[in-house]
């Protein structure tokens, strides 16, 4: 049986513009800065990355992942076959384990 992810963490724009500005202003390392703020050393490094390439276009959305209406029916239509899969094989086992009962 597979497990659930923890969900993704979303941070607004200003926090990331924020912490972008705390990276290079403040003089503290980024780990120890990613610390406080409760991210990834390697999202700091990210979003610094993607603020200097796009400059003001970086981070168009208000939170940081695409909403479910956003993504491509290609993607969703995956996801519930992955899911539907699942729901399949859980459901032949419990098949099985009654037909084995009734013997």
């Amino acid at each position: 049986m597979t497990s659930k992810r923890k969900p993704y963490n979303t941070y607004t724009r200003e926090f990331k513009i924020e912490a972008v500005r705390l990276m290079d202003e403040s003089g503290r390392s980024a780990s120890e800065l990613a610390m406080e703020l409760g991210v990834r050393r390697n999202q700091l490094y990210k979003w610094k990355e993607q603020l200097s390439t796009k400059g003001g276009e970086a981070f168009p959305n208000k939170r940081g992942r695409p909403v479910k209406e956003q993504q491509s029916e290609l993607t969703t239509l995956k996801q519930e076959n992955n899911q539907l899969r699942e729901e399949v094989d859980i459901l032949k086992k419990a098949a099985a384990y009654f037909a084995r009962e009734l013997k």
